[in-house]
């Protein structure tokens, strides 16, 4: 499994498999990701949707393969509150070339059909 980004073992996100063997991360609810009271907070739910494009381009390159990811863009859409529970996160690699990557990463709790924020990323690969 991917070691997370400092930050990302700062939330607790936990990265997990699901049924498809897609790589999911899971992010549990506490005072550290609380907002206004009773939603998470924003940062929260946005940070787990870069780290989880990032992880998901790991994921799909390989050990082997293994770039510096430097973002470019970064655009979050929040779409539905986040609510004091379990959040899910996955990343969807669109594009991937030698120097850049696209991908699209959502977030959902009870249900995948009904995102809570969605994410656009344009990142630089930087191959040593």
């Amino acid at each position: 499994m991917i070691r997370l980004p400092p930050y990302g073992e700062a939330l607790g996100i936990e990265p997990i498999r699901d049924e498809h063997s897609r790589l999911v991360l899971k992010l549990p609810f506490g005072n550290h990701v609380s907002g206004r009271p009773g939603f998470l907070h924003g940062g929260a739910i946005a940070g787990l949707l870069e780290i989880a494009g990032i992880m998901s381009l790991y994921d799909q390159l390989g050990e082997d393969d293994r770039p510096q990811v430097k973002p470019i863009t970064v655009t979050t859409d929040f779409m539905r509150n986040g609510f004091p529970k379990m959040t899910y996160a996955a990343g969807i690699i669109t594009r991937s070339g030698r120097r850049m990557a696209n991908v699209e990463s959502f977030a959902w709790q009870d249900d995948e059909s009904k995102p809570i924020a969605a994410s656009r990323m344009n990142l630089l690969l930087v191959r040593k």
